[in-house]
């Protein structure tokens, strides 16, 4: 229970943290039993590392001055999520309009396609069927009540 706890306290932290830097929001956070604290940030327009490090450095002390962990005892990581890490929150979404995607539906069905349009309830991605003349280029609306996970594809 008290790691609860903890996660509410550095919830609060990383909201005050973010809260003069409006293009950057919070992704996730996650305490391992370890006292070691992970929080995902991300950006609009991406997330620098040298803001990683100065988000780092602040709510690292922000923990300590607090003593959430009073024998001081705790790790903090401070990074972006991986690109293999599934699109969690709306913004995330709209960061990566234009991109390739790949959606897993709900009944585990997948569909890989550019990422077009966000809208509040729905996303609308672009795959082309088909090979040479036959193929054929589409458009397909996924409410998000019918996605399991979105990741982004990294194509070289």
């Amino acid at each position: 229970m008290a790691n609860e706890a903890h996660l509410q306290e550095i919830e609060k932290l990383v909201s005050n943290l973010l809260a003069d830097e409006t293009e950057y929001f919070c992704v996730s956070i996650r305490i391992k039993p370890t006292h070691n604290v992970k929080v995902f940030l991300d950006g609009d327009k991406g997330l620098p590392i040298e803001k990683c490090v100065q988000f780092n450095r602040k709510l690292y002390k922000m923990i300590e001055e607090l003593g959430i962990y009073p024998e001081g005892e705790f790790s903090l990581e401070v990074s972006s999520p991986g690109l293999d890490e599934p699109l969690q929150l709306h913004r995330q979404y709209v960061k990566n309009i234009g991109r390739e995607i790949e959606v897993l539906f709900t009944d585990d069905t997948r569909k890989e396609g550019k990422l077009l349009e966000v809208a509040e309830s729905d996303i609308i991605i672009e795959y082309t069927e088909g090979k040479g003349k036959k193929a054929v280029t589409q458009q397909l609306v996924i409410p998000f009540t019918n996605i399991k996970s979105t990741t982004v594809q990294i194509k070289f």
